[in-house]
């Protein structure tokens, strides 16, 4: 009771006392929003439409200095260098029209102008420090590609591609298929795998791991990095063959546990898992079945044929023969060759597609061309013939000449004396030895 008292009487003492209100501000104008009256304060309307002013000059004076610049004459701004250009030229590079540099956007085809290079291609080439593999590298550095070696040397050799170290589009790296690598590439050639009797039975189980685990693992690079992929495969798929010349519909004459299995049926392996990659991952593969290749930088003493006689014939020693020598093989030369692989991989056809020379040769033919060219008084051993060897090999290529445009150029007796030195100069080297 008393405190209710003491507050009605505090009440009634301050009857006109004003309610307390904070110190009057600056502004007392708030009849405007306030983002308008921060506008009009401090003249920052002005300033915001001379912006607006000097804004829209430029752009309108921008178009017609860009067009006063076109009209002015070309030869103020050319270099004095450029003047060695005759009238003739640059009426030449004048005529193009719009239509002529037609290039591909958003999407669109069109015509690529004269003048204008292909795009480099960054390549990888598994076995390329190989026989056929440093001719293909070879090709694929002279028109402008960057170009990955992939060897592990069992049979390839940095020799073979030496002549490239220092150029930067060129790499090598020393590595086994049979293991994973990741790379970027474009496309992937992959002929990695020992390819004569002599290198291919020395290990028997790791030519099939080559051929199958190296397949694999390339194959494998292909689908994640999108990269076109080229299998090198044989006409040893071909086997003892029933039907001749051997066209690619023959499905072949095979012995599965032989002591060449190893390499026929393993590259037969590696064309099967090349067609499920290509039904079942959409990468985009082809397949080439090569017949027997001769030339520069095959190894002297690898067992074959071309390679046997060339050496034997320039170091005085008989002449192999195994069997009776009726046997046949047709010989194309590795620049042949190389040019078919290229033809396959920028073709638009899967293959299987028989590279090789339908040149017909029987042993004692060869032997006898060896001697014409390095020493017509080479003689000739006979010895008993290798098992599971073929009695006739001849590729049928109608496919390849009808869809790639590709047949052979170089005859035997061409392309045998090329060879010839090849094998002489590194014989007479001391570092090739004597081949002992």
């Amino acid at each position: 009771m008393k405190l209710h008292k003491q507050s009605s009487r505090r009440d009634e003492e301050l009857p006109n006392s004003q309610p307390y209100s904070p110190k009057t501000l600056k502004y007392p104008n708030r009849s405007l929003p306030r983002s308008i009256n921060y506008l009009l304060k401090e003249q920052r309307l002005l300033f915001i439409l001379v912006g607006i002013l000097i804004g829209s000059t430029f752009f309108i004076i921008q178009p017609s200095l860009s067009h006063l610049s076109t009209s002015s004459e070309p030869h103020s701004s050319i270099p004095r260098s450029y003047n060695a250009l005759n009238h003739e030229s640059l009426s030449t590079l004048s005529s193009y029209n719009d239509k002529d540099f037609s290039f591909r956007v958003n999407g669109g085809t069109g015509r690529v102008p004269v003048g204008v290079g292909r795009k480099r291609m960054r390549i990888v080439v598994t076995g390329g420090a190989g026989f056929v593999g440093s001719h293909l590298v070879d090709k694929l550095i002279k028109r402008g590609d960057d170009v990955i070696v992939i060897d592990n040397f069992f049979t390839g050799r940095k020799e073979n591609v030496k002549h490239h170290f220092g150029n930067p589009r060129f790499e090598l790296i020393r590595h086994d298929v049979v293991e994973p690598i990741l790379l970027e590439v474009d496309q992937i050639y992959h002929l990695a795998c020992p390819a004569s009797p002599v290198h291919y039975k020395y290990n028997p189980v790791k030519t099939i791991k080559t051929n199958v685990m190296g397949t694999l693992n390339m194959l494998g690079l292909a689908k994640r990095i999108g990269a076109k992929f080229l299998l090198t495969s044989t006409s040893e798929v071909y086997g003892d063959p029933l039907e001749h010349p051997q066209k690619e519909t023959y499905w072949g004459h095979v012995n599965p546990i032989g002591v060449r299995s190893c390499y026929d049926e393993g590259k037969r392996t590696a064309e099967t898992l090349t067609m499920d990659y290509y039904r079942g991952a959409n990468v985009e593969v082809r397949i080439a079945r090569i017949f027997n290749t001769y030339g520069p930088r095959m190894c002297l003493d690898d067992g074959r044929v071309v390679s046997n006689f060339v050496a034997q014939a320039i170091r005085k020693q008989p002449m192999t023969v195994y069997g009776d020598g009726k046997q046949t093989r047709s010989f194309q030369f590795v620049s042949d060759l190389v040019d078919g692989l290229v033809a396959l991989m920028e073709g638009e056809h899967i293959g299987p597609f028989n590279l090789g020379n339908p040149g017909e040769f029987t042993m004692l033919e060869l032997a006898g061309v060896v001697k014409e060219v390095i020493d017509p008084s080479a003689t000739i051993e006979f010895k008993a013939n290798t098992a599971d060897d073929p009695h006739k090999r001849k590729p049928d290529i109608s496919k390849a000449k009808e869809l790639l445009n590709w047949e052979p150029k170089i005859s035997l007796q061409e392309g045998l004396p090329l060879m010839v030195n090849d094998f002489r100069n590194r014989i007479l080297n001391e570092d090739e030895g004597k081949g002992n």
